[in-house]
């Protein structure tokens, strides 16, 4: 990211090995968002800098929500009070809030959610053949919805700007179930291992807090929407697979998912 003429925009250049389809689809993901009226930077247009092609958005002045987490984490470390497990540190009303905004369009020419989800499963070089299939027959048993999602509910996507959410990095959106959205924020919240680089203070408010969050979130969620945490618990399983060929998750985090994956399939 950099910022882009007067200040008012930034630009945020492609990796190496980024297709430019990919980045003609993040633009028109990010149209269409915007053309909802949710809260999103403004998109501009495609340009090449240096020979390299990136997207031109609005800049947004705000602070990610996993930024806020951090420092409230080393704020109440440094206070010592006691852990208040029903305290909203990582800012779940909020992101609720945000996605029930989302969900609350349906879009034509849009990504297939499922087809998406089948594709990542495919992919996973972690799961044998007979698994796979196990998961898709699963995902092909679930209800089938044409709502606007997001695909990444990663609290570093979500900025605060007065108090109010804005939601960037529209590559992963599609039209699909919003149970799938949100299977995706409770499977993070639930198996997250935060990067070294953070303070330790994180790791310890986060496990602390991992379930409490998530109530806090699946409560306010349902209050605005009426979708409960039992329907989201059937895309766990297909989500959860799906994430193995993320490339943003460690290691260790996949070998959590694979023991849930295999727990659910009773292997």
């Amino acid at each position: 990211m950099f910022e882009w003429e007067d200040g008012s925009k930034i630009i945020k250049l492609a990796k190496p090995n980024t297709i430019p389809a990919a980045l003609q689809a993040e633009l028109h993901h990010c149209r269409t968002a915007w053309a909802c009226g949710l809260p999103v930077p403004r998109p501009y247009d495609l340009v090449v800098v240096g020979g390299r092609s990136g997207i031109v958005f609005e800049r947004i002045y705000g602070d990610p929500i996993i930024k806020r987490f951090v420092e409230r984490a080393v704020e109440q470390s440094r206070m010592q009070p006691p852990i208040d497990i029903m305290e909203d540190y990582i800012d779940a009303k909020i992101t609720a809030k945000l996605f029930h905004q989302i969900h609350s369009h349906s879009v034509a020419k849009m990504p297939s959610q499922r087809e998406n989800i089948k594709n990542d499963i495919n992919r996973a070089q972690y799961l044998t053949e007979a698994e796979k299939a196990a998961i898709i027959a699963e995902l092909d048993g679930l209800l089938i919805k044409q709502q606007l999602c997001h695909g990444d509910p990663n609290p570093g996507n979500i900025l605060v700007r007065d108090n109010d959410a804005v939601i960037i990095d529209w590559n992963n959106a599609s039209t699909g179930n919003p149970e799938a959205d949100l299977a995706e924020y409770v499977i993070m919240i639930r198996y997250a291992i935060l990067p070294p680089h953070l303070p330790s203070e994180a790791s310890v408010l986060l496990d602390a807090t991992r379930e409490a969050c998530i109530n806090l979130f699946m409560v306010e969620y349902e209050r605005l929407s009426g979708i409960r945490y039992a329907d989201v618990e059937p895309w766990i399983l297909p989500v959860a697979a799906r994430k193995l060929v993320a490339d943003g998750i460690s290691e260790e985090e996949k070998r959590l998912l694979i023991n849930e994956i295999r727990r659910r399939l009773h292997i």
